[in-house]
């Protein structure tokens, strides 16, 4: 009996090593990440997710979760620090409720372009604002994942030429202090409303207007609901891909650096093409019907930076910082 045992579990134990070495996959089980985004599945971010998962699916499953179908907007990084959600695709604006020093990255007219964008977080200044948010908030930034220039789009047919033109105006902002001072830098009256809830915002006039990079008014069709888009260009938009701390440190440093490679590679991928799609979109919302021109930018781009500079959340700004983003090439 104890022999037939100790034979049985030799080669029981004999077997399990050999698929381990024919597949290592077996000998470590994949961790499964879930993924929260406000974004939905048409738009170029979640082929972006799809990429990385197909590029790290030896180690990780990416379970995506869009639309805000698992965690409501805004609400995604508090689950990241609660060890409630892996992975979430969250706004500066969110972080900067927490970490105040970071309202600077919101503020209108900052980043010039994407390459501006990518190029503050790949230097001193960006690494020292990541390193905040992980000292204090626990969870890690893989990098910024850019998402087209916000212009606003407004129902009506009233020409927009400075901020003095969207007095009144009731535009859509995403809830918090931080859009809710971005739409005042622009002149307008913020009404927060959630992503999901915008294309019948405007179809029903409950907001006059929104602001979105191109791209996303086509994702989400708002075009069918507004009658201008004013190429205002305030905001580089942008967010930021991250991950619960504790699962970055579960990983290996091999398997963050390999996490880390995919997570860049499929980042320039989503940014190229949002550059491409926002080359084309202006002139085909055109053909469509919309009246589409450039204000006074000068007037918006003075009106916002003395909004800003005037503001509570200018007070927590780092020295100088402001000054070295605008010098950068």
């Amino acid at each position: 009996m104890n022999t037939a045992f100790t034979r049985r579990t030799a080669l029981v134990t004999g077997a399990t090593l050999a698929a381990a070495t024919l597949w290592p996959g077996l000998a470590q089980a994949q961790s499964t990440l879930r993924f929260a985004a406000v974004f939905a599945d048409t738009d170029i971010r979640a082929e972006m997710m799809k990429r990385l998962a197909a590029d790290v699916a030896a180690d990780h499953k990416i379970d995506l979760f869009l639309n805000s179908t698992l965690f409501r907007q805004g609400t995604e990084l508090v689950a990241l620090q609660r060890d409630n959600l892996e992975m979430g695709n969250i706004s500066p604006q969110d972080i900067s409720k927490q970490v105040p020093a970071w309202s600077l990255l919101t503020s209108a007219y900052l980043f010039r372009d994407a390459n501006h964008l990518n190029a503050f977080f790949a230097s001193d200044m960006g690494v020292q604002m990541k390193k905040l948010v992980e000292d204090q908030l626990k969870v890690k930034i893989l990098g910024p994942v850019f998402f087209g220039t916000r212009h606003v789009g407004l129902r009506g047919k009233k020409k927009i030429n400075t901020p003095a033109d969207l007095a009144g105006v009731k535009l859509r902002m995403p809830p918090g202090d931080a859009w809710q001072l971005l739409g005042r830098s622009l002149g307008a009256n913020p009404t927060p409303l959630a992503y999901a809830e915008t294309y019948t915002g405007l179809q029903t006039g409950t907001v006059d207007g929104q602001d979105n990079p191109l791209p996303n008014v086509q994702n989400m069709k708002f075009n069918e609901v507004m009658g201008q888009i004013v190429l205002t260009s305030h905001l580089v938009g942008f967010d930021l891909l991250t991950l619960n701390l504790k699962t970055w440190q579960a990983m290996s440093p091999d398997k963050q650096r390999a996490f880390q490679a995919a997570a860049d590679k499929a980042i320039a991928w989503s940014t190229a093409e949002h550059q491409k799609r926002e080359a084309d979109l202006a002139e085909g919302f055109r053909r469509g019907g919309l009246d589409v021109y450039a204000p006074n930018i000068n007037a918006f781009r003075d009106h916002a930076q003395k909004i800003y500079l005037a503001s509570d959340e200018a007070k927590a700004w780092p020295a100088g910082m402001i000054d070295k983003i605008n010098a950068m090439k």
